[in-house]
Formats: structure tokens, sequence, C-alpha cells
């Protein structure tokens, strides 16, 4: 059973990185914050009194379905404006009203994106995803442990059963191969 100090130095430690996840999931920071901190509330409400060493895996799952609700919140919420969309007011001095056109999308958030902009992000972020499961698996391990977990290398090669040197050497024959495969696709970062 973890104890209130164990809890709470599990979230301390892993709330930058939880942070980075979710606005790589979501691209936006209020968004991922408020994910990041649902996900922090019911791990501590419903999976507290869980030994310390369960955490990291119930907290990474918790996190993901935070993540998954956020996109089908999203999707009723387009869903609902579509539908607002083709209401037409009742007034004969506007006939042509379009509800859309009375409410701006907030700065930054996924309705203000174009869908232009929202279909080059899934293509992008797609490609990437594909290169990223082309990896070996060491390489991929290595590489998402690092870059996307945020783990040291130290903290990497413990959790691959391998030394630190291996984690160096893995990282950095995935992220050459990664740019290699996503120059070819005609993608810059």
């Amino acid at each position: 059973m973890a104890t209130e100090k164990e809890l709470s130095d599990f979230l301390e430690n892993v709330e930058r990185r939880a942070f980075k996840q979710a606005v790589y999931a979501v691209r936006n920071e209020e968004a991922a914050l408020d994910i990041v901190q649902d996900a922090m509330i019911k791990l501590a409400e419903k999976y507290g009194d869980k030994p310390a060493a369960e955490l990291p895996l119930l907290f990474q799952r918790i996190l993901q379905n935070t993540v998954h609700d956020h996109f089908r919140r999203e999707k009723v919420r387009t869903t609902w404006v579509s539908l607002f969309s083709n209401l037409e007011r009742e007034s004969g001095d506007h006939e042509d009203f379009d509800l859309l056109e009375s409410f701006a999308a907030e700065e930054g958030s996924l309705a203000a994106e174009s869908t232009v902009d929202k279909l080059e992000r899934e293509q992008v972020l797609a490609v990437i995803d594909e290169a990223v499961q082309k990896l070996p698996t060491r390489q991929r391990e290595a590489f998402l442990m690092r870059y996307w977990e945020d783990m040291d290398v130290a903290e990497t090669a413990a959790a691959m059963g391998c030394s630190e040197g291996s984690v160096k050497t893995h990282c950095s024959r995935a992220t050459h191969a990664l740019a290699i495969a996503l120059r070819a696709k005609g993608i810059f970062l």
C-alpha cells in the first residue's frame, strides 16, 4: 500500500512527463493540463491504496484513457456544432443567419484549426508514428523511454536491462533512422 508521501512523490515526479505526453497527444497545452490533472485525481481517488510499485502502470493507463475521453468529448462537441450550424434564425431580418458565424472559436483550440491544418497535422503524426513503429524493438523502446517518457539514460538502462552505453547507441540509431525516414517522406523537423 502506497503511503500519502509515496503517492505525492510519484505524482510530483511524473507530472512533467505526463504533461509532455498529453500535449503531444492533444496539441493543446490547456487541454493537456486538464487531462493530467484529471488523471492524477483519478489515480489518487481510486488507486491511492495500491502498492507504490503499481502506480506507474496504473497512471499510464489512466492518462491514456483520459486522453481518449478528451477526444470523445471533442467529437461530440463537433457533432453538436455541425447540427447547430444547420439551424436558421426565424427572424425575417436575418434569413441567412448562421449560428457558427456568431461564435468565434477560441484561438489555439482544435475548433479554430482549419480543416487543412488538421488534416496536415494528422498526416504528419501518422507518418511519424509509422516511422517509430518500423524501428527495431530495442531502438523503439530506448527512443520512447528517453524522448517520450523523458527518462534519463540510467533509468532507461535499468528499465531495459542493459548498459547506459547500449541505451545511447539505440537512441542514436533510432534518431538517425527516423530522420532519414521522415526526410524521405518530405518532413523536416
